[in-house]
Formats: C-alpha cells, sequence, structure tokens
C-alpha cells in the first residue's frame, strides 16, 4: 500500500487493484457486522502505513464503494497530518490541490458523505501548512475556489466550492477544529490569520454566489437546483457571523445601545443568543451595502409566493434566512461608529419591519398556531426580539416598533407574551410544544432588557409603556401559576409536573417572573399582598367545613413568586434590597402604610399561624411548611436586622429599620426560631423540610454575626439547642441534617460576645455528648452491647453532631473544639476497634477526626500538635492493622463493587487527614514552631503513606474523587517533603510510582498535571541532592522493578521511557506539553547516558535517510537550542519548554508511521 504521487517507485496497477479491493472488502464486512477485527485492522493498515496517497488517489479515483472511497480519504488525512515534517512543499500542495480537484469533478455525486469527507481533508490539510505555505500558494487554492463558486462551472460546482469554505471556517474554528497534536498556540495563530485576511472575502464570496441566483428562484414556481445553492450560501454567511470575533472593541466610546450589550453571566438563560461583534471592517459589507434588504427581500418574496403551503415553513432555504436574519439583530459593537447611532438604530428597525409579521398580531398568529400552522416562523420572531433586546436597553427596544405602529416594542413583547401565557393555560399540556419554547425565549427577552436595569439603576429609565406591559403581563401570569396551582389539588395523576415541583425547581422560571414584576413594584407589590390577603382570609372561612387544599396550593405558589420578588438568592453573599424596592416607595414615610412591610408582615403572620396546633393540623401541610420555611430563608437574608437598616433613603430606612434589631427584627426573629424547631420536631419524617430547615434558614440565620448577637439570647434558640441535645425525635433526623444543625448551633456562639462564654457555651452544648461517647465505650461490656442497633444508631448520631461541631471551629470557639475533641480521641480508637466491621461507623469516625484535625491543626501549639500527630499515628495503625478496606477476591462482584465503594471513601477520608496535617507547615497561628517539642509533620504523612498507598488499587484510582485527592496530596508531598518519600520502603515506594504511572496515562488532563508536576519534584531533588554530593534518592534510584517482573531498572529511567513513549507516540492534551517538559528537563539531566540511548534507538529504526538525519537534528535542538544550559532556574525550563514544542511538531508525525 505504499506510493506517492510523482516519487520513483510506484505502486503497480495490480498492486494498486489488490489494496482496492481489500479495502472494499473490509467496508463490506463492517457493513455487514462480520469479522469487524480483521477488517478495521485492513483499514488501519492504510492510514498507518508509509506515504499511502497514491494508492488511495487510485482508490478514490476508481473504486464504485463510496465506503472505500470515504476511508481512503481518511487515510491521506491520517497519513500527511502524522508524515507532514517529511513531505516536501510540492508534495502538500499536490495533497491539497487533489482534494480540491476531486471535490469539484465530482460535484453533483450522490454520496455527499464522500464529498464532504474529502472537503474536510483538504481544509485540514491546508490548515496545516497554513503558518508555512507563502501568500501565493493560498492565494492559488483560493483562486480554484473562488471560480469554483463564481459559477462558471454549473450550481453543483458552486455547492462543492461552498462547501469547501464551510469545512475550512469550520476547521479554523478553536472550538470546531480537528486534533493535529500540534500546541494551541499554533491553532490560535491561524484563527488570527484567517480572521483578518479572509473571512470577510469568503462572507462576500458566499453572498455574491446567493445574489446570482437570487431572481430565478424567485421567479421560479417551483423547487430548482439554485435553491440549493442560495440555502448553501447563506449557511455559510451565518457560520461566518457566528465566529467568536476577536476584534479588539476596547477604546470604542459607549452609545446608547452599549446598555444592552450583556456578557454571559448577568443571568440565567434558557435561550441562545450570540452577540455578533466583527468590528468596523465589516461595516461596509454587513449594514451599508444594502445586504440585509436584499435577504429580508427574498425572504419577504418567497414567503408571499408560498404564503398558502405552510410546508415552506420549514424547508431549508426558508429556515436558513430566519436564522440570518434572527442573526443580524445580534450585530452590535464597533461596527457601528460611536458618533453615529442612527445607523444602528436603523439597522434595527430595517430588521424588525421584515420580522413583525411574523408575530404580529399575537393572536391571529397564536391562531394560525392552534389550526396547525408550523410554528418555526414565530419562534424565530420571538428569538429576533431576544437577540434585539440583548444590545439595546429598554428604552431604545421600546422606541423601535413606534415608527410603524402605534405602540412601542415593549407593548407588542407583552401583548406576545400574554397570548403564549393564555394558551399555555388554556391548554394545560405537560409536554413541551410551541407555547412552552415561546414563553422560555420571551421570558429571556424580559431578562435581557431588564436584569441589567434591575441591577444598576431600579426602574428609572423605562418606559411608561414597559411599566405598564410589564404589569399586565404580571398579573396575568400569576394568575396563570394560581389556576394551575388550583387545578393540581385534586390531580390524581402523579407524574404531574406541578405536583413534583420542588421548592426550587421552577427558580429558573420564577427569576425570570420577578423581574418582570420589579418594572412595575408600584404595582405588582399591592397586587401581591391582595391575593396573599383573599387566601388568607379564606382559611378563616367555613369553620372546617369548606376545604382549603385549593387555596392552599395557591398559597404555596404565592410564597414562591413573592419570594422571588422580594428578594434575591443569597448563595455565597448576603444579598441586598432589589434596586426596583430601593428606589420606589420614597414618599412612604408611615411603615404600616409602606407596601413591601404590609406584604411581608402579612407573610410572617401567616407563617406564625403553623406554631398553633389546631392550623397546623388543618392547613400547614409538609409541603405548604417547604414553602414557607423557603421563604423566611430568602426574606431573612435580606430583610432581617440588615446592617443597612440606618441608610439615608427614606423608604429604605423605614423599610429596613421596621424589621431590624430596635423594632421589630427581634420578634420576627423569635417567630422564625419557633417555626424551625416546630419543623424539625413535628413533622418527623420529612426529609426535604428539614433539609430546608437545617441547611437553609437556620445556616442563613448564623452566618450574619449581627443576627447571632440577638440569637443566643433568645429563649426559642436556648429551646432548639435543649431539643437538639435532649429531644429523641431529632436522634431520627438525617445524618447530614444533624451535622448541619450541630454545626448551626455552635456558629451562633459568635454572637456572645465574651470569649470564655462563647468556649462555655459550646461545652454546654456539646459536652454531654461526647462525655456519653467517653462513658459507653468505656464500659467493661461495650463490646458485647456495641453491635446493637439502637447503640449503633446513638453512636453514629453523636458522630455526626460532633463532625458539625468541628466543621464549626473558629478562632473564639477553637478552645472548646479542641477540648471536646480531645476527650474524645482514645474513645474514637475504642469504636474503631469495636466497629471494624461497620463501614458506615468507620467512615464516620474517620470524618470526624478529618474536619477536626482541619479546623484544628493551624492553631494548636508545639505541644497540642504532638499530641495530635500521635493520635492520628494510633488511628492509621489500627486502620491498618484490623485490615480494614482490604477486600477479598474470593466474594461475589456484587458484594466487591460495594466493598470497594465504601474502601474509596475510607481512603478519601484518610488522604485528606493527611493532607490537614500537611497544612500545618502552610499555616500556622501558633506562637511557636511545631518543631520546637520534636514534632514533625513530615513524619507522620510518611507513616500515612506507608499504611495508605498499598491499600489504593488502580481499580480504586478510577474513582474520580479519590484519584484526585490521592495525586494533589502525592504532588504536595513530592514538592514539599521529597525526602521524606525518598524514606519509604522499597515496597511502598514501588507502588507510589505504580500509581503515578497509572496517573499519566490518566483521562483527566488536572490528575496528568498532577502527575507530572510530582516527576518534576522527584527527579529535581534527586539532580540537586547528587550535584552536592549526597545519596538523593538513594536505593530507590537503581532498585526500583520493571513492568517486567524482574529485571531492575532506575526509576528515573523508568519514567524518562514512559515520557518519551507518551510524547512522542501516544494521544494526550496539548496543554500537558508545558508539564511534561518541566518534568522532562530534569530527567533527562539525572539520566544523559540513558537519553542519548533511547535516541539511538530512534535513529536506528528509521530507514529513510531524510528522515534520519532529520531526527538527529530535532534531538541535538532539544537539548542544546536556545542556549540550554543543564540548571533548573526558570528561565530554563521557560526555554526547554519552547525547544520540547518544537521537537514535537517536528518528529512526532513520521515516528508514529510504520
Amino acid at each position: 500500500m505504499h506510493g506517492f504521487p510523482g516519487s520513483h517507485g510506484q505502486p503497480e496497477l495490480a498492486q494498486l487493484q489488490a489494496t482496492m479491493h481489500a479495502i472494499e472488502q473490509a467496508c463490506t464486512l463492517i457493513q455487514m457486522q462480520l469479522n469487524l477485527a480483521e477488517a478495521e485492522a485492513i483499514i488501519s493498515s492504510l492510514s498507518q502505513s508509509h506515504q499511502p496517497y497514491q494508492t488511495c488517489k487510485f482508490i478514490l479515483e476508481n473504486s464504485q464503494v463510496a465506503d472505500a472511497r470515504f476511508q481512503a480519504a481518511a487515510a491521506i488525512r491520517d497519513a500527511a497530518i502524522r508524515e507532514w515534517g517529511c513531505l516536501s512543499n510540492d508534495d502538500k500542495r499536490n495533497l491539497i490541490s487533489f482534494c480540491l480537484a476531486f471535490v469539484v469533478q465530482h460535484a453533483n455525486s450522490p454520496e455527499r458523505y464522500v464529498q464532504v469527507k474529502v472537503s474536510s481533508v483538504a481544509a485540514q490539510l491546508l490548515k496545516r501548512g497554513w503558518l508555512e505555505f507563502a501568500a501565493a500558494d493560498k492565494e492559488l487554492f483560493f483562486y480554484q475556489v473562488n471560480q469554483a463558486i463564481s459559477g462558471n462551472y454549473g450550481v453543483d460546482v458552486q455547492i462543492a466550492g461552498i462547501n469547501f469554505l464551510e469545512s475550512l471556517v469550520s476547521e479554523f474554528c478553536p472550538s470546531t477544529s480537528s486534533v493535529m497534536g500540534l500546541p494551541r498556540e499554533f491553532h490560535e495563530q491561524c484563527r488570527k490569520s484567517i480572521e483578518k485576511d479572509h473571512l470577510k472575502i469568503f462572507y462576500c464570496w458566499a453572498r455574491d454566489a446567493a445574489l446570482s441566483v437570487t431572481n430565478r428562484i424567485m421567479d421560479s414556481s417551483s423547487a430548482i437546483p439554485e435553491t440549493k445553492l442560495c440555502t448553501a450560501a447563506i449557511n455559510l454567511m451565518l457560520q461566518i457571523l457566528n465566529w467568536d470575533f476577536s476584534y479588539n472593541n476596547s477604546g470604542a466610546a459607549t452609545s446608547v445601545f452599549a446598555v444592552g450589550v450583556r456578557q454571559e453571566g448577568d443571568s440565567p438563560r434558557r435561550s441562545e443568543c450570540n452577540l455578533v461583534q466583527p468590528g468596523p471592517a465589516w461595516r461596509e459589507v454587513l449594514v451599508t451595502s444594502g445586504h440585509i434588504g436584499w435577504l429580508l427581500s427574498l425572504y419577504a418574496a418567497i414567503r408571499q409566493k408560498f404564503s398558502c403551503e405552510g410546508y415552506w415553513l420549514d424547508c431549508p432555504i426558508a429556515v436558513s434566512a430566519r436564522k440570518l436574519i434572527v442573526q443580524f439583530c445580534s450585530l452590535t459593537g464597533t461596527i457601528f461608529p460611536s458618533d453615529n447611532v442612527q445607523m444602528h438604530e436603523h439597522h434595527l428597525l430595517q430588521l424588525l419591519a421584515g420580522i413583525i409579521q411574523w408575530i404580529d398580531p399575537p393572536d391571529v398568529v397564536s391562531r394560525a398556531l392552534e389550526s396547525g400552522k408550523s410554528e418555526s416562523e414565530m419562534l424565530d420572531g420571538c428569538r429576533a426580539l431576544l437577540s434585539i433586546a440583548s444590545v439595546t436597553n429598554p428604552s431604545v427596544f421600546d422606541q423601535l416598533l413606534k415608527s410603524m405602529r402605534p405602540f412601542g416594542t415593549i407593548t407588542l413583547l407583552s401583548t406576545l407574551m400574554c397570548e403564549v401565557i393564555k394558551i399555555l393555560a388554556a391548554n394545560n399540556l405537560e409536554e413541551e410544544t410551541w407555547s412552552w419554547e415561546a414563553r422560555d425565549i420571551l421570558l429571556d427577552t424580559w431578562t435581557a432588557l431588564l436584569v441589567t436595569v434591575n441591577r444598576d439603576s431600579g426602574n428609572a429609565f423605562l418606559p411608561p409603556e414597559a411599566k405598564t406591559g410589564a404589569a399586565n403581563l404580571f398579573a396575568l401570569i400569576v394568575e396563570s401559576e394560581l389556576r394551575t396551582a388550583a387545578a393540581s389539588a385534586f390531580n390524581d395523576d402523579v407524574d404531574t409536573y406541578y405536583l413534583q415541583a420542588s421548592v426550587s425547581a421552577m427558580d429558573e422560571r420564577l427569576s425570570s417572573y420577578a423581574l418582570i414584576a420589579r418594572a412595575a413594584v408600584d404595582f405588582t407589590i399591592p397586587f401581591l399582598s391582595r391575593l396573599f390577603a383573599e387566601r388568607f382570609a379564606r382559611l378563616n372561612q367555613g369553620n372546617g367545613i369548606i376545604d382549603h387544599t385549593e387555596t392552599l396550593e395557591e398559597l404555596y405558589s404565592l410564597l414562591l413568586i413573592t419570594g422571588h420578588v422580594i428578594a434575591d438568592e443569597g448563595e455565597g453573599e448576603t444579598p441586598l434590597v432589589p434596586n426596583a424596592i430601593q428606589t420606589h416607595f420614597s414618599d412612604t414615610v408611615e411603615a404600616e402604610k409602606h407596601p413591601v412591610i404590609i406584604l411581608c408582615s402579612s407573610i410572617i403572620r401567616f407563617a406564625e399561624q403553623s406554631l398553633d396546633p389546631e392550623m397546623r393540623a388543618s392547613v400547614f401541610s409538609p409541603r405548604l411548611m417547604e414553602a414557607v420555611i423557603w421563604f423566611l430563608a430568602r426574606w431573612s437574608c435580606t430583610y432581617l436586622m440588615s446592617p443597612e437598616e440606618n441608610k439615608d433613603m427614606n423608604s429604605m430606612k423605614v423599610l429596613l429599620g421596621y424589621f431590624g434589631q430596635h423594632n421589630q427584627g427581634k420578634h420576627v426573629l423569635n417567630i422564625i426560631v419557633r417555626i424551625s424547631l416546630t419543623a424539625l420536631v413535628l413533622y418527623p419524617g420529612e426529609k426535604d423540610l428539614q433539609a430546608l430547615t437545617c441547611l437553609q434558614l437556620l445556616h442563613a440565620l448564623v452566618r450574619q454575626k449581627h443576627i447571632c448577637v440577638h440569637l443566643v439570647h433568645l429563649d426559642s434558640w436556648r429551646d432548639l439547642a435543649n431539643a437538639f441535645a435532649n429531644e429523641k425525635n431529632l436522634l431520627l433526623l438525617n445524618t447530614a441534617h444533624q451535622r448541619s444543625l450541630a454545626q448551626t448551633l455552635v456558629r451562633s456562639a459568635s454572637g456572645i460576645r465574651d470569649l470564655e462564654s462563647s468556649n462555655q457555651y459550646v461545652k454546654g452544648l456539646m459536652g454531654h455528648m461526647a462525655a456519653y461517647l467517653v462513658e459507653i465505650s468505656g464500659k467493661n461490656n461495650f463490646k458485647s452491647i456495641s453491635q446493637q442497633p439502637d447503640v449503633i444508631l446513638t453512636v453514629s448520631c453523636l458522630l455526626e453532631r460532633l463532625r458539625g461541631a468541628a466543621s464549626a471551629s473558629e478562632p473564639r470557639t477553637q478552645k472548646a473544639i479542641y477540648e471536646l475533641g480531645f476527650s474524645v480521641l482514645n474513645p474514637v480508637l475504642v469504636l474503631l476497634e469495636a466497629y471494624k466491621d461497620e463501614s458506615a461507623v468507620v467512615y464516620l469516625l474517620l470524618k470526624f477526626v478529618v474536619d477536626w484535625v482541619d479546623g484544628q491543626i493551624s492553631y494548636l501549639e508545639a505541644q497540642e500538635t504532638a499530641v495530635v500527630v500521635n493520635f492520628c499515628m494510633s488511628l492509621l495503625q489500627l486502620y491498618s492493622s484490623h485490615n480494614i478496606g482490604k477486600i477479598s477476591l474470593s466474594v461475589s462482584s456484587s458484594l466487591r463493587s460495594e466493598a470497594e465503594t465504601e474502601k474509596y471513601k475510607d481512603l478519601r477520608a484518610l488522604l485528606q487527614l493527611l493532607s490537614n496535617l500537611c497544612s500545618k507547615d502552610l499555616v500556622d497561628f501558633s506562637s511557636d514552631s511545631a518543631e520546637t517539642q520534636g514534632t514533625n509533620i513530615s513524619q507522620v504523612v510518611y507513616f500515612g503513606l506507608h499504611i495508605v498507598t498499598p491499600l489504593i488499587t488502580l481499580d480504586l484510582l478510577k474513582f474520580p474523587k479519590l484519584c484526585y485527592d490521592y495525586f494533589s496530596l502525592l504532588s504536595h508531598l513530592l514538592e514539599v517533603y521529597p525526602e521524606t518519600v525518598a524514606q519509604l520502603n522499597s515496597d511502598s515506594f514501588s507502588h507510589v510510582l505504580g500509581t503515578l504511572d497509572f496517573g499519566l496515562h490518566h483521562q483527566d488532563t488536572e490528575v496528568v498535571d498532577m502527575c507530572l508536576r510530582a516527576l518534576r519534584a522527584l527527579a529535581s531533588y534527586h539532580l540537586k541532592e547528587t550535584r552536592a554530593g549526597k545519596i538523593g534518592l538513594g536505593s530507590h534510584a537503581g532498585s526500583v522493578h520493571n513492568q517486567g517482573g524482574n529485571l531492575p531498572e532506575g526509576i528515573l529511567s523508568r519514567f524518562l521511557r514512559s515520557l518519551l513513549q507518551l510524547l512522542l507516540f501516544e494521544d494526550y492534551s496539548p496543554d500537558l506539553v508545558g508539564g511534561a517538559a518541566d518534568a522532562l528537563l530534569p530527567i533527562i539531566l539525572c539520566e544523559q547516558g540513558l537519553y542519548q540511548m533511547l535516541g539511538n534507538e530512534l535513529i536506528e529504526k528509521q530507514s529513510n535517510p531524510t528522515l534520519k538525519s532529520r531526527l538527529v537534528g530535532a534531538l541535538h535542538s532539544l537539548t542544546s537550542a536556545n542556549q540550554l544550559s543543564n540548571t533548573l532556574d526558570r528561565k530554563n525550563f521557560q526555554i526547554f519548554r519552547k525547544n520540547l514544542s518544537s521537537f514535537l511538531i517536528d518528529v512526532r508525525g513520521f515516528l508514529q508511521t510504520k
């Protein structure tokens, strides 16, 4: 299968035919699913053979089997990319020219996938040589392409030329480019070059091709070939506009449109909207040339022509034209001059004039869709509104439509969405329909308009029509949601979406509803208050005769909607009062008349009713309580005792002052704590409710110190602490909730100003739990009673609570938590002994120790550190001595899988423990050094490695979290304590190296990078030590057995082979080349003799004199180019990185040729 165009020794015809028949037969076998391995091997041998180009050409030109032609094209690509460095410039150009000529000559071939493949190969080869081809060479290629697109050779050839450009653009786009084994810088250079010099030209070629057939398409009464050409051209234009333009917009003046240009991340989006920002060089092509007018006229003309044939809306040319129109709506940036705002406005007006008929009037459009018309045009119209909203501010957006309608664009948006909401409410369909998608797109449009306004300026710059439209829309949305909620009350279908929706399930949609509500808070806040008051009043009617189920579901929905409207999410930070609420109601100076206070107070009074046993039994179901707890958690983060209650603004001062510490704040706080206690104690088994209470509401209270100051003095908080300590019901909480509750109660100690009192509070709260563990573990009969279910449950719960307290450690309570943990150190060892066969308890014990050490280690004095280190050694030794973590190979596969999962959790905890101990050397707040008492952290880590590493199998490293923790620890140890790792015994050291070898070939690049850092540290340590006359890695450097079993091989020798094998012959991410260079340099300096030997082996394997000479030069340059020295300073590492990158580009391809 050898041969090359123009080279000596071309294969004979019989050989070419035999190869072609073999490939054809292999393709047939694959199609029939017969002898797959053999067939795939035959096809693979073509791709991997040396210079198979003549053979592949023969197959492409002569085979009657389309799959064989496809495989031949693929083989050209693989071989050329691999052997690129040893091909002459003529060879490279001839291969590309052949592919282009083939595509043109077979433009009318029915096997389009073969044509696409050959086009793709031509594009990839052109990109591979892009940085080395002369400008004249590129122009020659593009001259051939332009001749094809110009129309001189027929429509099929035009389409083929456009398809090639589509492949080329895709190949030069970083997100869709093919893997070539080249550094990222290469792809970036190619991207910049084609964007600067060719992308606009390609766009113009596609535009001209579409223009050339427009009249024929419009004059024809049926589908003609030119329609396919126009569709292909439009698709290419769309692809080019989707390009991520790198044009630097910095320094451009801000226009009124800039307010609307949002960056990703401002708000959650359900619909895509990619901004098009190509820069001023594209202005004439896209904006001032009349191009958009042509596109709109083309679509409008064909739309009118085929108006009676509904199927036309979904035909390719219609779909492509609409997509391009929508994309033009996203055009923004410096393509529009900053001193000519009218140009952008005219651009959007022109587009909106063409789009408006797709969506207006909304009622007529919706009736047509309900009657069976395709929804694609209407949805594209919605997407166009979203795009326009993304590049404008609300005022400009609203003004656009007023030049052609008696109302603004926001009014249209509001009316359109109202129509969609009505359709949704009327049909009440669970499966997604056009109305679902339209609602989501239109919600995103509102979000695009309002998110920046809501964040930066309240509603000051919203036009009156926007507020009116938002108010009407929000009212309809709420009424629709309430109807849906009421309808779900008696729906027995368990699959109903609404019934299954949790408190957070509708969060994304409700967030968009909230933005709409905030655009008209003058209306929406009183509106919500009225609705809530009406539903609340209904509950007091009927005296048990009326069924309130519908009303309760409506209240559930209202709580969710109201919570989103008046407060933002508080994850990670304390949310402020929304700007729209801050800037409104400024004339309200009496708290009793403030709309937000009225609304919040009404809800709090309603929530307080849950404390009444009779009301709780009849009204407050677990589901409704979830909404109450969720609302209180979200609301309290913003309004309860806010530190900003003394703001100058009248409205804000009234609002925050009312719920401040000197007014109603303490009273409301007390209510919230009592409701929390009720939820935990009187709703047993309701895990979702308990999760909201522990993880959200109580957590939100204690993370604000100014609230903790009042919290710890409340009788209700003391009741909660007493219930936690003594209430048996709370022992039945989910273990994670018990841990969270303990953490919350301990954190509240931050509100106690006196340090001694803080520590005393923690001791009083947790001390008896620790004492119980000490007492029970010290009983003579503990071994016999330890396996009783109630004892196991109690021990597990107390360990979770101690773990929660340990994780809440902070400087003011550190002493108490240290003493708490210290008191149970011996009991922990006793429990580990007793429960060695109870994997769940063992894991809890380990996690308690991990969290306790993590919270304490940085604060401990030397003597305390010694105690903790000695305890950890005892713990590790005991864990190992019982063979905990070992798995019997004789057990069934299912049991073994379960055991491995438990072992994975244990080992991960042990790794975290070792990492926490290591942190003492990085962060230490103690007054003296641990070394002053003879405590060496590295010793316990050394001991821990001896114990842990034999338990970590390669199968366990397939667990991603364990794998990450292990290699993170290992890279840290080798970078900080290389001498300690060098002291490991032979078996442990060999095991560590085995895992490193495994990690080097891991799928996760982060894991591979950590392994490379570890190797760099290991080799650098050995090099520095031996240069200083010390032993370095000592016996390990030459006594590690290789994978074959017996022959001793130095560890650095082993990894020199492994790294070179990886870099030269295996697949890896280009991002790893830098890290590999950093590891390879010190290894080469340590093993220069082996490096020379391996280089000679590579050279001897090359039979081609040209390649052999090239390899010799590349190997020499790798270790000598750019003034590389034998030091390990930063500059030298940078030089070697550059050398290795050049080396791989030069030789990796032809070294892989078989």
